[in-house]
């Protein structure tokens, strides 16, 4: 991957180690039984805005956690602690959850290269009576280039059953450029949402052409709301249009 380096993209951090952890080990019977990134959501970046996300652990150990180690790591790259310590909390006598917070700058990117591999959540636990467990992976997860859609349908107002022209752009964060960049090639679905509705439904999908380009075209047969939405990929989130409403008269 194209970083300058971790101390660089994960900006804040308290302690930067240029030491890689075994890949587990443990003594006694401490255990990480839960790993939360970014609240279970997909984790998306734009193009310059920095993004803080969260990270939770949850482990346990018969005579209680006493304490918590957590960092974010790329491969090949030095791994980061959260940028404003841990908080823990005992959710019982025998099971703890410690919380920290990382942002990444993507400003400081060099390329995509980061949407391409997985990031790993390092994690060493030691318990009240001498026990301890150390993991480089205690989770993987991934960051997306987020996504982007437009749309607009015409003419506006339209006649009953006449043609309705729906176009629109795919657009993702480009790392190395710092801006958005059309996405072609990418299957995005037509959807629309009659008024008075609160569900829209799939009319059609199309390809997105060059520099993303979406075209469809439809017969308006009520009043209501017309929308792109993209699934997204491996390296790219999903994204949705804001709904464009047509009266049809």
């Amino acid at each position: 991957m194209r970083l300058r380096s971790l101390a660089a993209v994960l900006t804040g951090a308290l302690a930067l180690s240029a030491f890689a952890v075994p890949a587990a080990h443990a003594t006694g019977d401490t255990t990480i039984t839960d790993v939360v990134v970014n609240g279970g959501a997909q984790l998306a970046l734009g193009p310059i805005a920095p993004t803080t996300f969260k990270v939770s652990v949850t482990a346990q150990d018969n005579s209680g956690i006493d304490a918590m180690e957590l960092h974010v790591r790329l491969p090949s790259y030095l791994y980061n602690a959260s940028d404003r310590g841990l908080t823990c909390t005992a959710k019982s006598a025998t099971t703890s959850t410690c919380t920290g917070s990382w942002t990444v700058d993507t400003r400081n990117f060099y390329g995509n290269g980061p949407a391409d591999d997985p990031w790993y959540i390092n994690a060493s636990v030691d318990a009240k009576d001498g026990d301890w467990f150390s993991t480089e992976t205690a989770d993987t997860f991934t960051v997306r280039r987020l996504a982007k859609l437009t749309v607009n349908a015409a003419p506006e107002p339209v006649t009953q059953d006449a043609k309705l022209t729906v176009t629109g752009k795919l657009a993702r964060a480009d790392w190395s450029t710092h801006k958005n960049a059309g996405y072609s090639g990418r299957a995005v679905k037509l959807q629309f949402r009659k008024k008075g509705t609160s569900t829209y439904s799939t009319v059609k999908t199309v390809t997105s052409g060059s520099g993303g380009v979406l075209k469809a075209t439809v017969k308006a047969t009520a009043d209501g709301y017309w929308r792109w939405t993209f699934a997204g990929n491996s390296t790219t989130s999903t994204a949705k249009a804001t709904g464009d409403y047509v009266d049809v008269r």
